[in-house]
């Protein structure tokens, strides 16, 4: 099979409530490294089941490890701080016409 588009490369994870294990499937590179990297550091937590000529791999981890982690939006008063924070640590950002020439 030839290589997949973006859209094709995706994050599964499927667990159930009576199971103790869930199943990640992903294409996600810095996924894969961090399940790579957890899998050789708890052998008995977290194992490579498969992975696929296009790149998938397919891990099987204890599901009490696994986390869902929803981050809520920042309020205008933490952006500002960020900012002020930003500015006395000589952090930079590219303004919009530096983006386009960059």
């Amino acid at each position: 099979m030839g290589k997949l588009f973006k859209y094709e490369k995706e994050t599964i994870v499927n667990f159930n409530e009576k199971e103790s294990e869930a199943t990640i499937y992903t294409h996600n590179a810095d996924l894969k490294r961090r399940l790579a990297e957890f899998s050789r550091k708890y052998p008995a937590l977290c194992r490579l089941m498969c992975q696929n000529l296009e790149g998938g791999v397919t891990y099987v981890m204890d599901k009490s490890r696994l986390s869902i982690r929803l981050i809520p939006p920042y309020s205008e008063e933490r952006r500002a701080a960020a900012r002020e924070y930003a500015k006395q640590h000589g952090f930079q950002a590219l303004q919009t016409e530096d983006r386009k020439t960059a």
